[in-house]
């Protein structure tokens, strides 16, 4: 049975303002889906990694990492984020048949430790559905209306911040995109087909490269690991 990653890297990054595609936004000199491709494969309980590139990036990006030693299957990916991850996951169970866990993983979290993806895939294999990463909430939450006026302020012990890589048992992640809906993450997906969502701790070295201030605090925590 294999664990596969699938990896949706078709965003534009345009927020990071390097025009080019954000997953080959160097952090210290290397792009940010190499090193979350590498921190994949380096877990040890992943077996395969599929890639959804921008669809004039694909020759680009598999050069990219078989210039980097990492081995992982690149496929065009689509319109937005849950068209990408539903090519890459109809890839997958098309060359991989022995598939059995299926991990989906932003690019732009490309520092997510190894112990957090263990623990997605731990939890996958013992029995649950769906499994996600998480964090609580530090700042206090506000729900706001069209206007901007404050409607409710949540209760932020009973929130999470969500992270990736995402979890699932293959037939449930199969199950969710034939809904053929659209959502921010796939848990999403899984949770209208009534399916409970585990979660498991996160790790804030696992954020979201998205804007110029996240590549430099990403700096600092890749400059902090190679000085350990």
């Amino acid at each position: 049975m294999s664990t596969v990653a699938l990896v949706p890297a078709a965003g534009r990054g345009e927020r990071l303002g390097f025009g080019m595609p954000k997953a080959f936004v160097p952090v210290r000199g290397t792009a940010l889906l190499a090193h979350a491709v590498r921190g994949l494969l380096d877990a040890g309980c992943v077996r395969h990694v599929v890639v959804a590139a921008p669809p004039a990036e694909v020759a680009a990006t598999r050069l990219l990492l078989e210039a980097a030693g990492l081995p992982a299957l690149v496929v065009a990916g689509g319109a937005d984020r849950t068209a990408s991850v539903g090519l890459a996951l109809r890839h997958a169970l098309q060359v991989i048949p022995d598939t059995r866990v299926v991990l989906v993983h932003d690019a732009a979290r490309a520092f997510t430790p190894a112990s957090v993806i263990q623990a997605v895939v731990t939890a996958v294999e013992a029995g649950a559905r769906a499994v996600i990463p998480v964090l609580p909430m530090a700042d206090t939450v506000k729900q706001v209306d069209a206007a901007g006026a404050v409607l409710a302020t949540p209760d932020r012990a009973c929130l999470r911040v969500v992270q990736t890589p995402q979890g699932f048992d293959a037939a449930t992640l199969v199950a969710a995109y034939a809904l053929a809906d659209s959502a921010t993450d796939d848990a999403g997906l899984v949770e209208k087909l009534g399916i409970a969502v585990t979660t498991v701790p996160g790790h804030p070295y696992a954020m979201k490269v998205t804007t110029p201030f996240d590549l430099a605090i990403a700096e600092a925590v890749l400059a902090a690991q190679e000085g350990q």
